[in-house]
């Protein structure tokens, strides 16, 4: 572990999707790779999964043809970052991403129930400093929904990036995605 004096290694992506082809993870296994470094998923309770899917079936409805709503699915971040968000939504279609996970989501989400803190504070690092335009955060602790967006560097951040605006939105409130500003979503369709 980071700070705890133990040796560790640190994998690169590459390094990550040779072991899953190899099949050292098998399908249940929840892990993603994270800076180097293979972090155990979220488990899934009632509320995270039905969370995931209202949300995912919310950005599909809003974003459309065009655009692939991926759930629980790889995202190629950058050379040691392998996550795998609740929902992404990338251009293109599925088949797009047949020979390669993509790499440039307009919207990442993580529904966070016990995570909410890893969520805030690694997740937004991760995603600001790979340049993701905007980050949700579907927080089922205080049900509402937590918008971040505009990218910058952050010294304090554990990745040395961070988001520069964060608007939390509750259940009666309507969002839009950057990428999509002319679908607006009720944050209630997005929570349990």
């Amino acid at each position: 572990m980071p700070g705890t004096g133990l040796p560790i290694k640190r994998w690169r992506r590459v390094e990550y999707e040779q072991l899953v082809e190899k099949g050292v993870f098998t399908p249940g296994d929840r892990v993603e790779l994270i800076d180097g470094l293979l972090v155990v998923a979220e488990p899934q309770s009632s509320p995270h999964y039905a969370a995931l899917r209202l949300v995912e079936r919310a950005l599909a409805r809003a974003f459309g043809e065009g655009w692939d709503v991926r759930a629980q699915a790889p995202i190629a971040l950058d050379d040691t970052s392998e996550p795998e968000p609740d929902v992404a939504v990338v251009r293109g279609t599925l088949r797009d991403y047949v020979a390669a996970h993509p790499a440039d989501p307009v919207l990442v989400v993580e529904v966070a129930l016990t995570s909410l803190d890893f969520d805030r504070e690694h997740k937004a690092s991760l995603y600001a400093r790979a340049g993701r335009p905007e980050y949700w955060i579907v927080n089922l602790v205080d049900r509402v929904l937590e918008v971040r967006r505009d990218p910058a560097p952050a010294p304090s951040a554990p990745y040395g990036w961070d988001y520069n605006t964060m608007e939390a939105f509750g259940a009666t409130d309507l969002v839009r995605a950057l990428a999509a500003p002319a679908a607006p979503i009720a944050v209630a369709e997005l929570l349990p």
